[in-house]
């Protein structure tokens, strides 16, 4: 799973999720990709879940790009323990993610095939997505822009 290597700090507050993607938020590499709707923390066994269901139905033709890491470390104190002695055991990395950030990309396989694995890995995933073409994506980001697509 991922995870980092090492950081500066072990544990780490748990932060606030307002407003859109700013960055993260084009598809770079492939041809169609998966884009948060909603806030939202996804854990790293989540996005190797989802890695696992796009690659098994595209049994390993065309190429998948993982667009988040899970760097924030979140904490759990064990079941019936009682309040204080401190903030808990780190318990698992999350990806922070924000409404418009690309979460998977895929390219080199036929447009259904993409479609269909990008919406099987979607059920793996704790918040809403949305399933997109790189060409979908310029088209939305030119008419926001007022200007043309490229």
């Amino acid at each position: 799973m991922l995870m980092p290597k090492r950081v500066k700090h072990r544990k780490q507050m748990r932060g606030k999720m307002r407003g859109k993607a700013n960055s993260g938020n084009t598809i770079t590499y492939g041809e169609y990709g998966i884009i948060a709707t909603e806030p939202c923390w996804i854990k790293s066994n989540q996005i190797e879940a989802a890695r696992i269901a796009m690659t098994r139905y595209i049994k390993r033709f065309g190429k998948v790009w993982i667009k988040i890491f899970p760097d924030k470390p979140v904490t759990a104190k064990p079941a019936e323990t009682r309040m204080g002695s401190g903030k808990g055991a780190l318990e698992y990395w999350v990806a922070v993610v924000k409404p418009g950030r690309v979460l998977f990309e895929i390219a080199g396989v036929p447009e259904e095939t993409a479609k269909e694995a990008l919406r099987l890995a979607t059920h793996k995933l704790p918040c809403k997505c949305k399933i997109i073409s790189k060409a979908d994506l310029d088209k939305q980001v030119a008419e926001k822009e007022g200007g043309v697509a490229k």
